[in-house]
């Protein structure tokens, strides 16, 4: 070998001795991996690379380097804006959210009032400022948050846009006017379209309403995501009601956070899962969950029962009761559990409404994909916001042995670019964006709990965004000042077939 005619090569990062999962479900390997410009330029099993000339090197020795998670259902829509460092995000190791999740987007949104809910999860009306997507998508890209962001559209804040009230079904004039908003966000990388029909600005929507109104996603390539009309006793209806507008739309479905809600509904996720599976025969269906046995949203009447312990989050007229159980909030006030939600609205709250066996058979199922569903405005939030990917590693994967490491990861990065359009992103390959995180696959865990959820999780080592450096595990200031997230625009139609 001439070593004098040896090219030497540069890179503005070389991780070495790092186990890669690269995010396509296969066995680890020994490497080292090159970033430059943004991508990963090179993966070498041979110690090649440890030639190269690299303004940073990181030695992953014991450390697992996987592609950055992707957060698939969010309510970040706001946050990336006006909190653009995404600590809670960044610090588990996600790399991309996608927003407009559940009915409810900040873009395009032009208020009369205060924002109707569950829209008041994503802030005030002062934070709904983007009467077209493509001045959200602008206001992204100016933002520059340190995670990527690719949005849904939401058929609530479409139907706020142009109702007078949401308790009642869209005209046709009505139902023109939100396809040309959908027409718009689609022409400027909208996924999709999102639903939340459970919702009561929501539910009144007929079926025939988000029929005519996803009729423009097939031809730019989008999906449609769905929180289903009912995620109690009618969930088996409410999926074939989804299912049904997939196949009119011609396009990909999405339930999101699939679960059996309610007691009476614990046991069911085989039943629930066949459906799925019988539907993924003729169409492509898939879903994502999270990795609790709580939910969170807005007190909802129509959830209040004694079944369950149901937390208070936050209240408007009433804020000291912020952290008590409903039960506990009642009796205090000598009145029953409705009367005494009655009085709290508008309201947050979480809801111990799941049973373990049915969360693990919906995670694991390989039409799953892991999605935070955290809530980012609310002051006692559910620990998912913090911890729901770190979870997944830890306790589901290392712990419970519900799969392995690689299926874990596969779950969170390279199936979910796949499903939703995601191009370049996803996995560890040479040329894609180097959008990355190494951890302790011994040690990664969530740190977040109901009474004190705003931890950072453990065991996360680094982060890199578009090859950018944006967090590292362990020091006093962990978040780096490098923001390089940018608005990721919808470059590929979803998959015919659901894996």
């Amino acid at each position: 070998m001439d070593l004098n005619n040896m090219e030497v090569r540069h890179c503005d990062t070389l991780i070495i001795n790092a186990s890669v999962i690269d995010g396509s479900g296969s066995a680890p390997f020994a490497a080292d991996v090159a970033v430059d410009g943004g991508r990963i330029a090179r993966i070498a099993t041979d110690g090649s690379l440890r030639s190269w000339h690299a303004l940073q090197v990181i030695d992953g020795s014991g450390k697992v380097l996987s592609p950055g998670f992707i957060d698939v259902h969010t309510h970040d829509d706001t946050n990336v804006i006006r909190t653009p460092s995404m600590l809670p995000k960044l610090s588990q190791g996600v790399t991309t959210v996608v927003v407009g999740n559940c009915g409810i987007s900040a873009a395009p949104v032009s208020l009369k009032a205060e924002p109707p809910d569950p829209m008041n999860l994503l802030g005030e009306a002062g934070a709904f400022s983007y009467p077209t997507f493509a001045s959200y998508v602008e206001a992204v890209n100016r933002a520059q948050p340190s995670i990527n962001v690719a949005a849904l559209v939401g058929h609530t804040a479409l139907r706020s846009n142009q109702m007078d009230r949401l308790d009642r079904a869209a005209t046709e004039s009505e139902i023109a006017a939100m396809c040309a908003q959908l027409s718009e966000a689609l022409a400027h990388g909208a996924l999709g379209l999102s639903t939340g029909l459970a919702y009561g600005n929501a539910i009144n929507a007929p079926t025939a309403e988000v029929l005519a109104l996803a009729e423009p996603l097939a031809n730019a390539g989008g999906i449609y995501a769905t929180h289903l009309r009912s995620e109690f006793a009618d969930i088996l209806e409410a999926m074939d009601e989804a299912f049904r507008i997939g196949k009119h739309a011609r396009v990909p479905v999405v339930i999101s956070h699939l679960k059996c809600a309610g007691v009476e509904n614990w046991g069911r996720s085989a039943e629930v899962l066949e459906a799925l599976e019988q539907a993924q025969r003729y169409q492509p269906v898939g879903c994502d969950c999270y990795p609790y046995t709580a939910s969170s949203s807005t007190l909802d009447l129509k959830q209040v029962t004694d079944t369950i312990d149901i937390m208070v989050t936050w209240s408007e007229p009433h804020p000291a009761m912020g952290g008590k159980l409903l039960a506990e909030i009642a009796a205090e006030w000598q009145v029953d559990l409705m009367e005494a939600a009655r009085r709290l609205q508008p309201a947050g709250a979480v809801y111990h409404c799941m049973q373990d066996d049915d969360v693990n058979r919906i995670l694991s199922h390989p039409a799953s994909v892991v999605g935070s569903d955290g809530l980012p405005n609310d002051p006692l939030p559910h620990p998912r916001l913090w911890g729901a990917f770190p979870r997944v590693l830890g306790y589901y994967s290392r712990e419970q042995k519900l799969f392995p490491l690689t299926v874990a990861i596969r779950k969170m990065t390279g199936l979910s670019a796949e499903r939703f359009g995601l191009t370049e992103r996803g996995l560890v390959r040479e040329g894609y964006w180097a959008d990355l995180v190494l951890f302790d696959p011994d040690t990664v865990r969530d740190a977040a709990t109901f009474s004190d959820p705003m931890q950072p999780a453990e065991g996360i080592e680094a982060v890199w965004v578009n090859g950018a450096l944006s967090y590292l595990g362990g020091t006093e200031k962990a978040a780096t000042a490098l923001r390089a997230g940018r608005f990721l625009a919808r470059q590929a139609a979803a998959p015919a077939v659901v894996a």
